[in-house]
């Protein structure tokens, strides 16, 4: 639901990826951001409402996306796809953070736009620390965006897991996830992803900022 920027290029994305795919929105201009290529169907509606949901197949789909313009919209169509037509996988893009706790409570699975936006920049602005990205059930275990000294840049990977404890999951080189060997060597740029202990963030994030061994800093 949505044909906005966001909603156009997520449709065409998921249809590259192969999945069939059908766009709603109230403006039937909106859907020239589709392109002539676009092989889904085009419903001109109300997100929320019933008879265009079941217009555009939502009793055959496995996910729904609601990515108009307006919270409330966005909320009332990801809980009438998930509550109503029992849609596995649903997600609402919300512009107020506050609201997209409460929806997240509601077990609706929220975009907060303006966070996640202002969350990235500061992350570039001022990189510090580790950025938890992913912890197993049990919260011992967790995926987190390291900041790194610079004193690291040209060490191996394997001499960074070395000294740091960590596992090196991946890094993002360029704006492209590269998955890392022993010998891949660290990069000016690079976004490094580690896999670590729960417990033990601390200590690794005083070892990626001070630098490797022997450096000097």
């Amino acid at each position: 639901m949505g044909c906005g920027r966001v909603g156009a290029e997520l449709a065409q994305a998921l249809e590259r990826q192969g999945h069939t795919v059908a766009v709603v929105d109230q403006d039937p201009t909106a859907f020239r951001r589709l392109g002539s290529g676009f092989g889904g169907r085009r419903v001109t509606g109300i997100g929320f409402d019933q008879d265009t949901l079941r217009e555009a197949g939502i009793e055959e789909a496995g996910a729904f996306a609601a990515v108009s313009s307006g919270d409330n919209s966005n909320i009332i169509a990801a809980r009438v796809a998930r509550e109503m037509f029992g849609v596995e996988h649903v997600a609402a893009r919300i512009y107020d953070p506050r609201r997209a706790e409460v929806y997240q409570r509601l077990g609706i699975p929220t975009v907060a736009t303006v966070r996640w936006t202002a969350d990235q920049m500061l992350r570039r602005l001022l990189p510090s620390g580790a950025e938890e990205l992913w912890r197993d059930p049990s919260g011992g275990v967790q995926l987190a965006e390291v900041h790194i000294s610079p004193a690291w840049i040209g060490h191996k990977v394997s001499t960074i897991q070395e000294e740091t404890g960590v596992r090196v999951a991946f890094l993002t080189r360029l704006g492209e996830a590269v998955l890392p060997t022993s010998q891949t060597v660290l990069q000016d740029g690079d976004l490094v992803h580690v896999m670590m202990r729960t417990d033990e963030v601390e200590q690794v994030e005083a070892a990626f900022a001070h630098g490797p061994e022997g450096s000097g800093h």
